[in-house]
């Protein structure tokens, strides 16, 4: 018979206090990092509304261009078909109005899959942080245990 009531040693349990602790850092910035990719996502998917709606109009559609430092102007489309897309690493492309349309519907299926990934990833660690709660408590339970047996 395996005793469970063997002295719980300090040292391991402040080392399952650490990982928690890693743990718990770990969830935090894959959760940032999923949160990152979701508004990526919805920002693609505003991006395709608005290319659809200024393909539709034809290009007689006023729309306002940010100008940065929180600051639009109005402006008018005047080639509806000719988008310019940014393909990474300061690259920017010149495509139809269509192909940009895929081309952003491409990154959403990259960012879907992605996000997947990542919670998969959130959800091994946090069962990892409850194992390791587990045996915390278990070794808690048996140092109380032998306190009061100690105290009789």
């Amino acid at each position: 018979m395996v005793n469970n009531m063997d002295p719980v040693d300090p040292r391991e349990m402040q080392a399952l206090q650490h990982y928690l602790s890693e743990y718990g850092q770990q969830v935090e910035i894959f959760s940032n990092q999923l949160q990152m990719i979701d508004e990526g996502r919805m920002e693609a998917t505003a991006a395709i509304e608005v290319l659809k709606s200024i393909q539709e109009s034809g290009g007689s559609e006023i729309v306002l261009l940010q100008v940065g430092g929180g600051t639009s102007v109005r402006a008018k489309v005047l080639e509806p078909d000719r988008v310019f897309v940014s393909i990474g690493s300061e690259v920017v492309v010149e495509r139809t109005n269509a192909d940009a349309v895929e081309y952003l519907k491409d990154r959403i299926t990259e960012m879907e899959a992605s996000g997947k990934k990542v919670a998969e990833t959130i959800d091994r660690i946090r069962s990892q942080m409850n194992e390791i709660a587990r045996r915390i408590e278990t070794g808690y339970q048996q140092a109380q245990a032998a306190q009061s047996q100690g105290q009789r």
